[in-house]
């Protein structure tokens, strides 16, 4: 679900980012509740203890983005996410305490936009709901850095599904050239100099590989590159 965009500094003009919080704890969730309803541009719509709550919820509200810790009773949040994702109810933006949480990459796999970090500020906590409504896929280059630095060190990620290297034939040169450097960490910016290209011009080719490879975010392309890392010359 991709929303208008939503101004930084929480203006009333759009409609508020509709958000449903799912978090087990209930101190966390507490806290969580009062920082995103600090701001007039979100509103609040739900609390869910547990994934199989969270679905729930979210089939019968439809917010715009759902909260979701990653470890919950009852229904994880990978599940849940999966879930949420593929029923087209809401966006998904994870939360974690990255210790490395081997459940990140099964969370992105199913679709999550994102994931976010516990002890995040306040107000990176609400710039990155507004980015996530927005449409924009979520995580800050270091914390992507750091996903990659697990995979390279070849720390296990539980996953029943290994990608077929198939996936990537429709992807031009270029676009392959563009997701290595998207499993390397690198940001458009950093892509435009390593490629010698305009920044515009990688945003539009990371807009075609995500279309081609039916993925949400840069984030899943990240995981999906280190994981054919062969076959990219990673």
């Amino acid at each position: 679900m991709t929303r208008d965009a939503h101004p930084e500094d929480g203006s009333r003009d759009a409609a508020p980012v509709r958000v449903l919080v799912a978090e087990d704890q209930s101190a966390v969730r507490a806290g969580l509740v009062l920082i995103l309803r600090s701001a007039p541009d979100i509103d609040v719509v739900a609390e869910a203890g547990d994934g199989e709550e969270a679905v729930r919820l979210a089939r019968a509200l439809r917010p715009d983005l759902v909260l979701m810790d990653i470890q919950m009773p009852r229904l994880d949040g990978v599940s849940a996410t999966r879930q949420i994702v593929s029923e087209r109810l809401a966006d998904v933006l994870v939360l974690t305490t990255f210790d490395l949480d081997e459940y990140v990459f099964g969370a992105l796999r199913a679709g999550a936009a994102g994931f976010l970090l516990k002890n995040t500020e306040a107000g990176e906590l609400l710039t990155a709901v507004r980015t996530v409504a927005r449409g924009q896929g979520l995580i800050a280059p270091a914390v992507t850095r750091r996903l990659i630095a697990e995979f390279a060190a070849g720390r296990p990620v539980r996953s029943p599904d290994a990608p077929d290297p198939a996936i990537l034939d429709p992807l031009t040169r270029r676009e392959r050239e563009v997701l290595s450097c998207l499993g390397q960490g690198l940001s458009n910016a950093e892509i435009a100099v390593r490629l010698e290209m305009a920044e515009a011009t990688v945003k539009t080719h990371v807009s075609r590989l995500l279309g081609k490879l039916e993925l949400r975010s840069r984030v899943q392309a990240a995981v999906l590159a280190q994981e054919l890392a062969a076959e990219l010359g990673i």
